[in-house]
């Protein structure tokens, strides 16, 4: 099921590899965040990569854009399929993301830039607290339309925001889901979620899982049964 992203959140290679292991050529992609990324640093996704699975780079790049370009370049170079920016960072920012991938040699992948918009742990009182008032929705779909107007190829949103961004872009950009919990599962971390045919039926392109696969006592079942209810 390509529209599956497994989120790699473990501490180590070890744990990530088992995991890669267990689920390759299951799974669209695997999601490599900030926290296995800090442990085991860029060899592990060039690892995963050499194993012919495709790796979605989710370290959130939010900088000046000379060195967002330059990080993007490099990440790239890794042999990423996607990777993400925070849209909060601004149009010149994105821009030069873009430019960075336009810029790439014919024989290196041209990443999936995907902006992200608002996290999907914030409610619209964490975000009254860093000073938007507008509400989670309204941010998701101004930052949204700056990721269109940058040429992102593509969004980070939670299941709340599916429908009406759906209807703000089209299909023009990819749109990848976080938050996703299939009907039983803890709420963990997360505020707005959905069920993973929920969100794919509202207009994800993308369905990020994790805990629910990773932390599972059998995570290739896990997966199964996520996949039997789509």
């Amino acid at each position: 099921m390509n529209q599956i992203i497994v989120a790699l959140d473990v501490d180590s290679r070890a744990e990530a590899l088992r995991l890669v292991g267990q689920l390759r050529q299951r799974v669209g992609l695997f999601k490599v965040g900030s926290q296995l990324f800090t442990a085991e640093g860029p060899e592990l996704v060039r690892e995963i990569v050499r194993q012919g699975e495709k790796v979605f780079l989710d370290l959130k790049f939010h900088d000046i854009p000379n060195t967002v370009g330059k990080a993007v370049a490099a990440a790239a170079r890794l042999g990423v399929s996607m990777l993400t920016l925070h849209t909060a960072g601004g149009l010149k920012m994105l821009s030069a993301a873009v430019a960075a991938v336009n810029r790439l040699p014919a024989a290196v992948e041209r990443p999936l830039l995907l902006g992200v918009t608002v996290l999907t742990s914030l409610a619209d009182e964490d975000l009254a607290q860093v000073g938007v008032d507008a509400g989670a929705a309204l941010q998701v779909s101004r930052l949204a339309g700056l990721a269109e107007e940058a040429g992102l190829g593509g969004i980070v949103a939670s299941p709340e925001e599916l429908g009406p961004l759906r209807r703000q872009l089209g299909s023009a950009l990819k749109i990848v889901t976080p938050g996703i919990r299939p009907a039983g599962s803890d709420l963990n971390d997360q505020s707005r979620i959905a069920t993973p045919a929920a969100a794919l039926r509202a207009g994800a392109d993308y369905l990020v899982i994790g805990r629910p696969i990773t932390a599972s006592s059998d995570p290739p079942a896990s997966l199964e049964k996520i996949l039997s209810k789509l």
